[in-house]
């Protein structure tokens, strides 16, 4: 460390990522810690545009952060726990898991509608081969389209056209207002019957909207009045996010949401949760103490156990889901072909006192139930396609 009391930490340096770095740091800094941040830029930030597969399978996101703790020159990195891969340097350890914030996903639409109520052949954004397979197995008449990008953005991305639309007409019904009172103010006094008409239309007009496109403007939120000067190619009917990037973001109450049952929507292994990884004993043992969330960390190793069994890291279309419930932590795992067409699933409770061996009895029993298929069939996809991207949203 750089001080007995000092831990430096590494962060990304988007706005997640910075939010997830300081709740770290607020609890140590609760704790009588000092800490400092520093921005890493990492692979997965510098081509905005390249596939995570094709960056490999050591963590886009990720690698640049270690490396600076495996280096020496920063203590400790902190990550969302779902973009890192299952192989880690056998010197670099998560030394905590903080508190877990809800692991889901939710469908963010411009109008609040739900799946059900999107209309046939709506199209849909994610970043994710996991969701895209989900979303198709539920509703194979969908388009999914890719989509990256930090969350706001995203966000931004699917508010822009309605915002647009909405604001130009605006702007319109006021230029046909104006008209219409010129228009009006040059009829002769003598025709009444024009006059009125011409009053009635205006009057009609300007009870479309109640406020001025000014005013209007000035009522949007930050968040919409960025979407309004965004260019996007494809319109999207709505798009799926992790809960959990919403929530940090304090985005979650800005957009209309539903939440995807779990059910048929099994979220990805360590979803909703951050590893602050170390290397220096010291390090990893206040982080431990101070950082760590016991029930966090049992259920992040159970699925972290069960996808490092299955394979595939972000190749391929899984799933896994862990909850503590008493003496056992129930267990949901799905695996999909690329379009949702096939699904190897099954849940489990696994003893909590045993519960990464029992983890990885269950995952090599998914394999021989047809998993490694489905998992072989992904990679070999992703070998000769643009299968999707890494979801580096929370």
């Amino acid at each position: 460390m750089s001080s007995a009391t000092t831990v430096r930490l590494a962060t990304r340096g988007s706005d997640l990522a910075r939010r997830q770095a300081t709740t770290v740091k607020s609890t140590l800094d609760s704790r009588r810690r000092e800490v400092t941040l520093t921005e890493v830029d990492t692979r997965g930030d510098q081509i905005r545009d390249e596939l995570i597969h094709r960056l490999g399978k050591t963590g886009a996101f990720v690698r640049a952060l270690d490396e600076k703790v495996l280096d020496g020159d920063l203590d400790a990195a902190v990550h969302s726990l779902k973009d890192m891969p299952t192989e880690m340097p056998a010197e670099l350890v998560v030394a905590a898991v903080p508190e877990r914030v809800p692991s889901g996903d939710v469908l963010v639409t411009p109008d609040g509608r739900d799946l059900d109520d999107l209309p046939e052949g709506a199209i849909v954004g994610t970043s994710s081969l996991r969701r895209k397979a989900q979303l198709l197995a539920a509703r194979p008449d969908l388009e999914i389209v890719a989509l990256r990008g930090n969350v706001d953005t995203r966000l931004e991305k699917l508010l822009a056209p309605s915002l647009q639309r909405e604001h130009q007409a605006r702007l319109e019904a006021v230029g046909k207002l104006d008209d219409i009172v010129g228009d009006a103010a040059a009829v002769d006094d003598g025709d009444n019957a024009t006059d009125d008409d011409n009053a009635n239309d205006a009057d009609a007009d300007s009870e479309d909207y109640d406020r001025s496109p000014e005013e209007w403007f000035n009522d949007r939120t930050d968040l919409e009045r960025d979407a309004m000067g965004r260019k996007v190619d494809t319109e999207m009917d709505a798009i799926v996010l992790a809960e959990a990037g919403l929530q940090r973001s304090d985005l979650l109450e800005s957009v209309p949401t539903h939440r995807l049952p779990r059910e048929q929507f099994v979220p990805a292994p360590g979803q909703g949760a951050i590893a602050v990884t170390a290397v220096d004993s010291e390090v990893i043992d206040q982080l431990r103490e101070v950082v760590d969330h016991p029930r966090s960390r049992i259920e992040t190793t159970a699925e972290r156990t069960v996808l490092a069994e299955l394979g595939g890291g972000c190749i391929a279309p899984i799933g896994v889901n862990a909850i503590l419930q008493g003496e056992y932590v129930h267990t949901r795992v799905q695996v999909l072909g690329p379009e949702g067409e096939e699904t190897v699933e099954a849940t489990r409770n696994l003893p909590v006192t045993d519960h990464a061996d029992a983890a990885a009895d269950f995952a090599a029993e998914l394999r021989e139930r047809g998993a490694a298929e489905l998992i072989d069939a992904a990679e070999a996809d992703a070998a000769t396609s643009d299968p999707g991207t890494q979801e580096d949203d929370g």
